[in-house]
């Protein structure tokens, strides 16, 4: 399994943006993701999820702001972000569990496959 994450870039505060997540080696429709981020000196936090099933669930710092949805022709998952603030400034990484049928998980440690990471940067 394979994760590429792509499309983060520099936007002022406000502002939008999309980070696309594309999966390969597996189906995505049965599989749950999750989206993560780690800004320099902090530990790696999560952002949102997308259950199996396409429900998708947030933390409380991006909850209205931010969106996932998925693409299962192209096995691929976004993030949009909307309204970004500069404490939105972080890498993110988009990240699978192992195991499919299993979601909802907010923790680095349930899912075995990360991608890269994206770098967002927002300006103030």
């Amino acid at each position: 399994v394979q994760l590429q994450a792509s499309g983060g870039g520099l936007v002022q505060a406000g502002g939008s943006l999309r980070v696309s997540c594309a999966v390969s080696g597996r189906t995505l429709s049965s599989y749950g993701m999750g989206w993560f981020r780690q800004a320099p000196g902090r530990e790696r936090e999560f952002v949102g999820g997308l259950k199996w099933h396409g429900s998708t669930y947030y933390a409380d710092s991006v909850k209205g702001r931010f969106i996932i949805s998925r693409d299962n022709a192209i096995n691929t998952v976004y993030l949009q972000m909307n309204s970004l603030k500069p404490e939105d400034t972080a890498v993110y990484y988009c990240a699978a569990p192992k195991q499919p049928y299993v979601s909802g998980s907010s923790r680095p440690a349930d899912f075995s496959f990360w991608g890269r990471g994206t770098l967002v940067t927002v300006s103030s």
